[in-house]
């Protein structure tokens, strides 16, 4: 992969010239939390949304007991031309614009008495923000995210019995278990997993290895306004009075964005790439929501709360009825580099190739499409694709794995249809390198220099569906069986043209455990 001038590709080095407010975002922590960068030009671009008016407390809704959940959901009818349309049949979900997340190792010693003390001032800070902002997309939803070293050194076993657990308990058996693969592979296998590399992850030259992350935590803010994420990042992780940065050494802030289009104005994608000068960014469609050009947002491509919640389905988890992570689920969190010349010139030239790569081979929509919402594929689908075309679609290669395949019943009682999604995607486009800030430099390779991403996050019930799912985007699918070529060939869906830099998995306890879990358990 290389620029259209022949160059290295992106994310090893760029071409165009950002702007100084840009480029003075990638420094010391105190200037990157005070300053969002180029990301501050979305307010400025896309002015003050329409956006219902939340109600105000005491009406006000509780929030709902799942951390990644939008109480308010906005959703538009879109005809496939990525506007709001009365004319639309397509349900799709429209994002806060703003999306950033913060990971960060602790502070705090591994001792009872000071976990504690840190839950509770936590826990404080955040109800506070809370009464001061609704949430996301007028206000600010805060979701806090618990890594897997953060269990294994602070919580390494239970001093006290209570009704989820024995007294002595040690790590890890206090984690929700991942029942259906347990039973599987015949050993316990727990629903948050370590992070792992996958067939496509070999690096192009210019780039190294992925590297798999070992943050205690991640918190993940989303919003329509900048102004309001800056504040509520600076009251989590200053120092100040009030303030609970003294938890927290922060590793990484990834910004991003999402959206603009569904207006009929130019989408922020085409805006922020073409502001940061970045290769390819004059090939993005106007409206497009993200760099590659089409709606990631489907409403019936998403999960209905809870699906992805660890409790739902009988026998995913070990989590109903009375698990202490009830109503969580598990968060990967990855860093991609997009090339976009690739990807519009290069490896898929014309709309048609695109529309191919993305969601299947052989199938068509009509010029300047958006919004596509191709028919469903199964495995066979899949597999007949790969024999007559050699390639497989992006979309279409995952549904078999991220596609309930028979009628469900939840453990609430709901019924769910054939082709539910599992999980919720909550992704954004980000003209990180590879992060807005890192405290690792070199080992994380920053570049002041704009390169086109994505900060990827999923919510799903378990480690292994997400595995299984990326191992599907690399053509191994659930049968078993391999697509007879390279994983990061053209007919690979998008794979030839993105590559994963970073790699870490998550636990999100509900909103009732979110600050330092379990830590009331420790003596």
């Amino acid at each position: 992969m290389t620029g259209n001038d022949g160059s290295d590709p992106p994310g090893a080095r760029t071409s165009g010239m950002p702007s100084r407010r840009y480029l003075l975002a990638g420094g010391t922590l105190a200037t990157a939390l005070a300053s969002a960068g180029i990301y501050e030009l979305v307010d400025t671009l896309m002015g003050a949304p329409e956006r219902p008016t939340p109600p105000t407390p005491p009406t006000s809704p509780a929030l709902p007991p799942e951390q990644y959940v939008f109480p308010r959901p906005r959703v538009i009818m879109d005809d496939g031309s990525g506007v709001a349309s009365s004319k639309g049949t397509m349900a799709v979900a429209i994002p806060p614009f703003h999306a950033h997340v913060i990971t960060a190792k602790l502070k705090a010693p591994a001792r009872a008495k000071a976990l504690q003390e840190a839950h509770r001032h936590l826990e404080e800070v955040l109800k506070r923000l809370e009464q001061q902002y609704p949430p996301a997309p007028s206000g600010v939803t805060i979701t806090i995210a618990w890594g897997l070293p953060y269990f294994e050194h602070y919580i390494p076993r239970l001093g006290k019995s209570s009704s989820y657990f024995d007294a002595g308990t040690p790590y890890p058996m206090y984690l929700p278990v991942d029942v259906t693969t347990s039973k599987e592979l015949g050993r316990t296998v727990y629903a948050l997993q370590r992070s792992r590399t996958f067939p496509s992850d070999e690096p192009p030259p210019g780039f190294g290895p992925v590297r798999l992350e070992d943050n205690d935590v991640a918190v993940l803010l989303r919003s329509d306004s900048i102004t309001k994420i800056l504040d509520v990042t600076n009251t989590l992780f200053g120092t100040r009075d009030g303030q609970a940065g003294d938890l927290f050494k922060v590793t990484s802030i990834r910004r991003g964005f999402t959206g603009g289009g569904h207006t009929g104005r130019q989408g922020l994608a085409s805006k922020l790439a073409t502001q940061a000068g970045v290769p390819g960014a004059k090939f993005i469609p106007r409206l497009s929501p993200i760099f590659l050009g089409f709606t990631t947002t489907l409403r019936d491509a998403e999960s209905s709360t809870p699906v992805s919640n660890f409790e739902t389905f009988p026998g995913w988890t070990d989590q109903w009825p009375n698990g202490y992570f009830k109503q969580g689920t598990i968060m990967p969190l990855s860093h991609l580099f997009e090339d976009l010349v690739a990807w519009y010139s290069k490896d898929f030239p014309t709309f048609e190739e695109r529309i191919h790569a993305m969601f299947r081979p052989g199938i068509s929509f009509p010029p300047n499409t958006i919004t596509a919402d191709p028919p469903e594929q199964n495995e066979a689908d899949v597999l007949s694709d790969i024999k007559k075309f050699h390639a497989y679609g992006h979309n279409g290669s995952m549904q078999p794995v991220n596609r309930l395949q028979q009628e469900l019943t939840s453990n609430y009682g709901h019924v769910y249809p054939v082709d539910t999604a599992i999980t919720n995607r909550g992704d954004f486009a980000t003209l990180d390198n590879p992060f807005h800030y890192t405290s690792d430099p070199v080992g994380n390779h920053y570049s002041k220099q704009p390169a086109p991403g994505l900060h990827f996050l999923l919510f799903t019930p378990t480690t292994e569906i997400f595995n299984r799912v990326r191992l599907a985007m690399d053509g191994v699918l659930p049968g078993g069986r391999s697509a007879p070529f390279s994983p990061r060939s053209s007919g690979a869906g998008l794979n030839s043209v993105m590559h994963t830099t970073h790699r870490q998995n998550f636990l999100i306890p509900p909103r009732s455990r979110r600050s330092f879990p379990l830590a009331e358990f420790l003596t």
